[in-house]
């Protein structure tokens, strides 16, 4: 059955097998208490997303999870944790929606399982779902082959395709890879914009690891990234204060666990391009990509994705995900599209149901408008506050 550690008015779903125990977890501590038995489950994850390491999601509802309740459900077999699903019920317009723990920062987001474990544990965890009262499920970060979204209870989600997500296999190794994917008069023109950045002055580039050394990195990553996109609109929510500390907060904690890297191109020591990224089951993972805008007709940013990828492959990478749109400058590094859907429906009440279909309404118009150029230029410029109320997709710069 579901249990309930926090004495809260949970529902209680009985299970004819008695060997697996289905909780739903609602304190923060003891989200945080089930590392490192999570994380073992995200890595097993057909598609592992660092998005859903236990780090991650703490420290996401530490900074925005004020007005949630949450709602982790999680399986157990003895003590030891073999399935879960990160969950929780948020309260907007006077509407209660499910989401991932992590809402638009959770991609990839999925039921987290042991590799052992069949469709009926996933199932399990769903139906504990159940118990959260809410009006309909908005889950965003879905893949094509979720998990969750065949399990029985789940199976109605309507998916709408939100990120095109591209993927570059890096299997073959860096150099065959760059021979493979540029052209001749590409790799010259890397060349010469190369050569222009060092007439400027002395050109360097580092790798940010550890704990002492990603706060500075990140903070100049921050810095260029408002350079970059000041006067503008933009999703991920970096160029808030919250967002900031909810990212410089995560990734020095995910540092411990050796997942994000911050790269940094400097011009006499002036940081002036740099990519945050994610490192996890030789999986490279975009984050955050900024530059100086001064800088522009020199490519840093370009220059920054080629060395993070001959960094992770000589690190044993053989894949990156790009997780964003698949815009210009991605396409010509990308070898295919898999992308990320977001879940819309469940819906439990009429206002439930009112409230899916106008989301679901809201993202079909603004994707219709943003194929015409002119209305992407003017919604990159309309103030979050004047726009509709559903989730952003992350950008990464």
């Amino acid at each position: 059955m579901v249990s309930d550690r926090q004495g809260e008015s949970w529902a209680v779903v009985e299970r004819a097998d008695q060997e697996l125990r289905v909780e739903l977890i609602s304190a923060e501590a003891e989200l945080a208490a089930l590392a490192p038995g999570w994380d073992e489950l995200v890595a097993a994850m057909p598609r592992p997303s660092p998005f859903l390491l236990n780090a991650w999601l703490v420290e996401w509802w530490r900074h925005f999870g004020e007005s949630g309740r949450l709602g982790v459900c999680t399986a157990f077999r003895g003590d030891r944790l073999v399935a879960g699903l990160p969950l929780f019920v948020r309260k907007r317009l006077g509407l209660r929606t499910l989401e991932f723990v992590g809402g638009t920062k959770a991609a990839l987001a999925d039921v987290v399982l042991r590799p052992e474990e069949g469709d009926s544990t996933a199932a399990a965890v769903a139906e504990a779902s159940e118990g959260l009262e809410h009006d309909f499920a908005n889950v965003f970060g879905l893949t094509a082959e979720s998990r969750l979204a065949r399990t029985p209870v789940w199976r109605g989600l309507r998916l709408i395709e939100r990120l095109d997500a591209p993927v570059l296999d890096l299997s073959d190794g860096w150099d065959a890879v760059y021979e493979r994917k540029f052209s001749s008069r590409a790799r010259q023109d890397r060349r010469r914009h190369r050569r222009q950045l060092e007439q400027l002055g002395s050109v360097e580039i580092s790798v940010a690891r550890k704990p002492e050394e990603l706060g500075p990195a990140f903070d100049d990553a921050a810095r260029l990234y408002a350079l970059r996109w000041r006067g503008r609109r933009e999703g991920s929510g970096l160029l808030s204060d919250e967002g900031a500390k909810f990212y410089r907060s995560a990734l020095l904690r995910l540092a411990e666990q050796d997942v994000p890297r911050v790269l940094t191109l400097r011009l006499d020591g002036r940081p002036v391009a740099a990519n945050v990224y994610l490192r996890l089951s030789r999986t490279l993972y975009g984050l955050v990509m900024a530059f100086d805008p001064a800088f522009a007709r020199y490519s840093p940013g370009s220059e920054t994705l080629y060395a993070a990828f001959e960094d992770g492959a000589n690190e044993g990478v053989t894949r990156v995900e790009f997780l964003g749109a698949a815009t210009g400058h991605k396409q010509r590094f990308s070898d295919r599209v898999e992308p990320i859907y977001q879940g819309i429906g469940l819906a439990r009440t009429v206002r439930g149901r009112l409230g899916a279909d106008a989301l679901l309404a809201g993202i079909r118009l603004r994707r219709r408008a943003k194929t015409s150029e002119t209305a992407r230029r003017l919604y990159a410029h309309v103030p979050r506050r004047l726009t509709f109320v559903g989730p952003m997709p992350p950008t990464d710069g």
